[in-house]
């Protein structure tokens, strides 16, 4: 079985638990093949939770969720030492926090304070966690999903734009059609009456090896970029800083443009799409596929937008359609 292969047997598997999300499917796994972090939001209850443990439980890997609450500390995170004595002996030990896992939930993370939050930052973009002046390294295998939800924010720390400008990409979940749905309601009961059977259960599939991501990674390297689509994915994000010759409309609504990253994460999301897609090189149907989640949460927005109910959501696409493909 090729990586390809085994990638969309993972995709199918997840597709099987939840129903009625495959765009958030396809970007977790863009997450997972581009090696970032991802922050999704959405309203409670649209599989959010759900979705990167059914990527945990068919992958090969240690999983581990992290609840924020206002009273957490960064130690609850990322570990700390501890002081040991046993046969005349005494030392510090470092006890490793949750962080130290393959795939990392971090479950509403606005809810915590800054310090909390920043406690991910050396993590998320070094993979490394240092406590009392040592480095500990992440494993080979690291990815963290943050969650928030976009209405609730009594009680919540808004997330600065360093720690959000290290996240790959910004996914937002909507309602599910009504069809979908009726699925979900169809699966949810078959869940429980196969849990309160007594029947022996079904022989679960073996999960996918790590092995594979790795493989993977290294064919979306060997992926073709022209310079052409090279500028192109640089002007999408020049544009959001130097907006003159794109329309009033942009010049109006964003007030700081992306960063660097920003082109950075345009190219590894584009040549995973291109991937997953069969694909040995980018098109600018790859870029634009991405470029909302990637851009959406990298860029600042005036008042003025803000006030007229523009998204950033729809400042992308303004951009799409501004800036003249290669």
């Amino acid at each position: 079985m090729t990586a390809r292969d085994a990638i969309e047997e993972l995709r199918a598997r997840m597709g099987q638990a939840i129903i009625g999300q495959r765009d958030v499917i396809e970007r977790l796994l863009i997450g997972l093949l581009a090696n970032g972090n991802l922050l999704v939001e959405g309203l409670p209850g649209l599989a959010k939770t759900r979705a990167i443990k059914s990527l945990a439980k068919n992958l090969d890997c240690d999983f581990s969720r992290i609840q924020f609450t206002p009273d957490l500390l960064p130690s609850d995170v990322t570990g700390t030492e501890v002081y040991h004595q046993a046969e005349g002996a005494a030392e510090f030990r470092f006890e490793p926090g949750p962080i130290f896992a393959n795939l990392v939930l971090a479950d509403e993370i606005n809810r915590a304070p800054a310090k909390v939050q920043a406690a991910l930052l050396e993590a998320m973009e070094e993979r490394q966690v240092t406590v009392a002046g040592t480095t500990h390294r992440m494993p080979p295998l690291f990815m963290v999903m943050a969650t928030q939800n976009p209405v609730e924010q009594e009680g919540t720390y808004p997330l600065p734009e360093a720690q959000m400008d290290r996240f790959l990409m910004h996914v937002l979940i909507e309602y599910p059609p009504v069809e979908d749905e009726v699925e979900v309601i169809r699966l949810v009961r078959g869940e429980e009456i196969a849990t309160q059977s007594k029947e022996k259960p079904k022989e679960k599939p073996a999960p996918i090896s790590q092995e594979v991501i790795f493989a993977a990674r290294r064919e979306i390297g060997a992926i073709h970029v022209a310079p052409a689509m090279e500028r192109y994915m640089a002007d999408l994000v020049n544009a959001t800083r130097h907006r003159e010759g794109y329309g009033d409309d942009l010049k109006r609504w964003i007030e700081v443009g992306a960063s660097p990253r920003a082109s950075l994460a345009l190219d590894r999301c584009g040549r995973t799409h291109a991937w997953l897609n069969g694909r040995d090189y980018v098109d600018p149907e790859d870029v634009r596929a991405i470029a909302r989640e990637v851009l959406r949460h990298r860029m600042m927005l005036t008042y003025e937008a803000q006030g007229e109910g523009v998204s950033a959501t729809r400042v992308v696409e303004e951009l799409i359609a501004q800036v003249a493909l290669p």
